[in-house]
């Protein structure tokens, strides 16, 4: 078994690319790719910007929630702060830019937890789980996006957790930043 772990992070070879749709979050492409393994194949690869998702806490255990409409539910769902990297930008400014942009919560000593991959059979977003704490006293304006309102609020961590149990938050990386602090980085 560890042998074949071992060959994990072998590249592909792309033999051609086709730009199939062109959008302002993703491009479509259609890809076909010589496999480590020597096998040629088609692949449809959604080319997407990497993001990040903001664990903001407070020194009492007061996690920053938001409920935002998502086009992919078609309904407010909750979740972490997350956005976009902007070209040129490292995740631990886009967290800090994206936190005060959608909550007004000034990023005190953040930190990257881990990065993850939303889908690898289709699209090569990378998304920075970032922890951060705040001071609910500190806050600046919000500048949302022309296209977007998020309502937000502090909620205790037990309630996160128990929001997480009961299915309410859905994302998969507000999920895996709640579950990646409590079992990796939070001590008690």
């Amino acid at each position: 078994m560890t042998e074949a772990l071992d060959k994990a992070g072998r590249k592909g070879v792309v033999l051609s690319k086709q730009h199939l749709y062109s959008g302002p979050i993703f491009n479509l492409l259609k890809e076909t790719i010589k496999t480590p393994d020597g096998l040629e194949v088609e692949r449809d690869l959604i080319d997407h910007g990497n993001a990040v998702t903001i664990l903001a806490i407070t020194a009492d255990d007061q996690v920053v929630l938001g409920s935002e409409y998502r086009v992919g539910r078609n309904s407010e769902t909750i979740g972490l702060p997350a956005g976009l990297l902007n070209a040129g930008e490292d995740p631990l400014t886009a967290a800090k830019r994206e936190l005060q942009e959608e909550t007004g919560y000034l990023a005190h000593d953040s930190q990257i937890m881990t990065t993850i991959s939303s889908s690898e059979g289709f699209t090569n977003e990378a998304v920075s789980l970032i922890l951060t704490h705040i001071d609910p006293s500190e806050r600046g304006e919000r500048h949302f996006d022309h296209d977007e309102y998020v309502n937000t609020q502090l909620v205790p961590l037990t309630k996160v957790v128990a929001l997480l149990k009961a299915g309410k938050i859905r994302s998969a990386q507000g999920i895996c930043a709640v579950t990646w602090y409590l079992n990796f980085i939070r001590k008690d």
